[in-house]
């Protein structure tokens, strides 16, 4: 739930900081003169408003873009970037047997994600660790004996 409150926030405030740009742009940028006793509508015909509405929702989508990004790349539980990019699999197989992926862990062990470099039919998986990070150790260390 955390992650995707956090996720939410960020929306939030990136609505929140276009909305303040949509303010500042109505504010500042003049209304269209008369010409001949006609209005000239704001969109589709004063040529500055419309390329600042046109930079407005290109900053709009690369925000977003950007957001969903971050999110992607976020421990699932405590929300820190993911670390250690490891890249696993062959090119040469990318189709069949071994496609090339990278594998991201999180700093705590929360977990680790496994992203396909080749979209094939291979989707994007968390894999959830146990709480006890240090169970494996102790079996290796077990086994020894």
């Amino acid at each position: 739930m955390k992650y995707w409150g956090y996720f939410a926030a960020k929306l939030v405030l990136i609505a929140g900081f276009l909305r303040l740009l949509w303010y500042g742009m109505t504010r500042l940028m003049p209304e269209p003169q008369t010409f001949m006793y006609y209005k000239v509508k704001r969109f589709p015909q004063d040529l500055s408003w419309t390329m600042a509405l046109l930079a407005l929702w290109l900053m709009a989508a690369a925000m977003v873009a950007l957001a969903v990004w971050d999110q992607r790349r976020r421990c699932r539980v405590c929300l820190r970037r993911l670390r250690m990019p490891v890249e696993s699999g062959f090119w040469s197989y990318a189709s069949i047997f071994s496609p090339p992926r990278t594998e991201s862990i999180c700093p705590y062990g929360h977990g680790t994600l496994k992203e396909p470099e080749v979209h094939l039919n291979e989707k994007t998986e968390w894999a959830r660790h146990d709480d006890d990070i240090w169970k494996e150790l102790e079996d290796l260390e077990g086994t020894k004996k």
